[in-house]
């Protein structure tokens, strides 16, 4: 015969102060595990956003990125011939080829430095990307020293307003227009003509990276063909949307592994704290145990009993901790991505992977701090219970 449950639950009412202090542990430590994974998806999710399933990136091998990335005009002319690529509404083949460096900007909030992208562009790069949107402005016009910000480089950068100017390659640049691809990575870029860009930056002919769209079926066979052409085995092909995940899995991971670390001490006192109410529970209870036990309440009945107890406390803290850290994701950080050494903006992310390791993390908190009190329950003597000589 089961304790039903209503007993539990004025049980748990008539220890308010306890009761409410332990819950408040445990929404304490799953708002920080839930933050910790929102931040992890978040950073994961601006990166994944950045490309496209459909867009195939070439960058040289083993350069980790398109910062380091170094290939040949003629190479990526021989590779725009490939007849996998997919061809644009004038019927030329659809590619584009970029640079890609790195400038310094004073942030606003700090005054101290960044690293900001430079992405040099060509027409087609607005049309590989249909994400991007001009939300202020319009578009740099090619040949001129103009270029356009991304939302978040506009927020978080000083004079990178419309109408701004700013200098980099011994350059002055105005700034004509802001754009947002909502969240992706492309939002702490700053675009321009990558012709202009090439000759300033000194790059002859050397770009950083090429861009093209085909039918995901036809990527392995692009693949084996720069494979076996010796003058093309330098570059590797990653499908756009993996290419920029994988920048992302750096910082990614250090997030998850600190959030991880501070999570864990946190938990450790949680489920010391539940422990602690849980005996104090059956310290101020024995009487009643003794009594249950004698009503013929088997010993099953009572360790289920305190258990699930336990269990309600850690399921109530875990709810109030993901719902008060669903309010962080109004919240965009930026810092520099570890992968690419750019700044990145990306929000708090709060997705159903999060609540469901949030809720598993606060049931094997929640079990830990309430076998072992439940166990001693379930094991008084009847009538040392009922002498309360325990």
């Amino acid at each position: 015969m089961l304790i039903p449950i209503n007993y539990t639950i004025r049980s748990l009412l008539s220890r308010k102060l306890t009761t409410f202090l332990t819950v408040f542990g445990i929404s304490l430590v799953v708002f920080v595990f839930a933050a910790s994974l929102m931040l992890s998806y978040g950073i994961e999710k601006a990166m994944t956003d950045t490309g496209s399933e459909n867009n195939v990136i070439l960058t040289r091998k083993a350069s980790q990125g398109e910062l380091a990335s170094q290939i040949s005009r003629d190479a990526l002319n021989e590779i725009a011939n490939f007849p996998e690529i997919e061809k644009s509404k004038d019927g030329t083949p659809f590619f584009t080829m970029e640079l890609y460096t790195l400038i310094n900007l004073y942030k606003k909030a700090t005054n101290s430095m960044g690293n900001v992208t430079i992405r040099g562009v060509a027409e087609k790069s607005f049309e590989l990307r249909p994400q991007v949107k001009l939300i202020k402005g319009r578009k740099f016009s090619y040949g001129k020293n103009e270029i356009i910000v991304g939302s978040n480089i506009e927020e978080r950068f000083k004079s990178c307003k419309i109408g701004s100017v700013i200098k980099f390659a011994n350059t002055n640049w105005t700034i004509v227009g802001i754009f947002s691809t909502d969240g992706s990575g492309f939002d702490s870029e700053i675009w321009g003509d990558v012709n202009l860009f090439m000759t300033l930056f000194n790059r002859g002919t050397i770009y950083s990276s090429m861009t093209f769209k085909t039918n995901p079926k036809n990527f392995e066979i692009v693949k084996q063909k720069i494979a076996k052409d010796k003058r093309l085995n330098y570059i590797e092909p990653k499908i756009e949307k993996h290419f920029y995940k994988e920048q992302s899995e750096m910082m990614s991971s250090f997030i998850s592994v600190l959030g991880t670390s501070i999570t864990i001490i946190f938990s450790i006192g949680a489920v010391i704290g539940a422990i602690i109410t849980m005996y104090s529970s059956i310290a101020n209870r024995v009487v009643e145990i003794g009594t249950l036990r004698a009503l013929g309440f088997k010993r099953r009945s009572i360790l289920i009993a305190f258990l699930f107890e336990c269990m309600l406390i850690s399921f109530i803290g875990c709810f109030i901790g993901i719902f008060a850290a669903s309010f962080l994701q109004v919240i965009t950080i930026s810092t520099t991505n570890f992968g690419t050494f750019s700044e990145l903006a990306f929000s708090f992310e709060l997705t159903l992977d999060v609540i469901k390791y949030s809720i598993i993390f606060s049931v094997i908190m929640g079990f830990i701090g309430g076998v072992f009190p439940a166990v001693r329950a379930s094991f008084l003597s009847i009538i040392n219970a009922l002498r309360m000589d325990v």
